[in-house]
């Protein structure tokens, strides 16, 4: 097993996304749904800039998360191994960042329509509302494909971790099997949006495990070269 200081750093990035994202998470005083809804400018007006912060550090643990992976790719897709690992980290880091993105909009429109509602009936509000709609549709869009992605990169990762024995045959297979819910549950269940959610606890809890095995044990990659 080899330990290093690409090992640590990359340990440490999985660690400080996991964090930031649960972290954004849990303190966040108010949790937008798969729609911005009337009753949520509200709710985010109560305590505004702390909200705002929240989900400043939620979406910089998606960005963080994308660097965790950039640099885990960076010292394991060798020769052998990059079949796999390369097209894998590309797809979850796509749909990271799709994942950032769609956050982002819900972070803007949230601090957004609390100004632009301040003072409107609840007739105005939801007139408001539903002139974002169609905005509403394609970040709503933007969360499904980003968790597809994620999916489908969590898959083929892990199927490299397996065959070049990079981490634990363990670890190895619950990254492939989480990417195969995080697919299933986004393209097989209607109306998934509440269904999914213990799915984000569960890829914090991969990221912390992956952070942990790589500062402690490091990665075998005399295989894959």
């Amino acid at each position: 097993m080899t330990k290093n200081f690409e090992t640590k750093f990359t340990g440490a990035a999985f660690i400080v996304a996991a964090l930031l994202l649960w972290i954004g998470w849990a303190l966040s005083p108010h949790h937008i749904g798969e729609y911005v809804a009337a009753a949520d400018f509200e709710a985010i007006g109560e305590n505004v800039w702390y909200w705002i912060w929240m989900y400043r550090i939620h979406i910089f643990g998606w960005v963080a998360m994308g660097v965790a992976i950039f640099s885990l790719v960076s010292f394991t897709a060798k020769r052998t191994s990059r079949v796999l690992i390369l097209p894998g980290a590309g797809v979850l880091i796509i749909g990271t960042f799709t994942l950032a993105i769609a956050n982002a909009f819900y972070y803007n429109f949230g601090a957004w329509g609390v100004g632009k509602t301040a003072g409107l009936s609840a007739s105005e509000i939801e007139d408001f509302v539903n002139g974002i709609l169609y905005t509403n549709q394609y970040v709503t869009c933007f969360v499904r494909f980003g968790r597809v992605f994620s999916g489908v990169g969590l898959v083929l990762l892990g199927l490299g971790f397996i065959k070049w024995n990079i981490v634990s045959k363990s670890l190895g297979w619950f990254t492939v099997v989480l990417g195969f819910v995080a697919m299933g549950i986004i393209m097989g269940i209607p109306d998934n949006f509440e269904i999914y959610k213990p799915v984000f606890h569960v890829k914090v809890i991969w990221l912390l495990i992956m952070g942990g095995t790589l500062l402690w044990k490091g990665v075998n990659v005399s295989k894959s070269e």
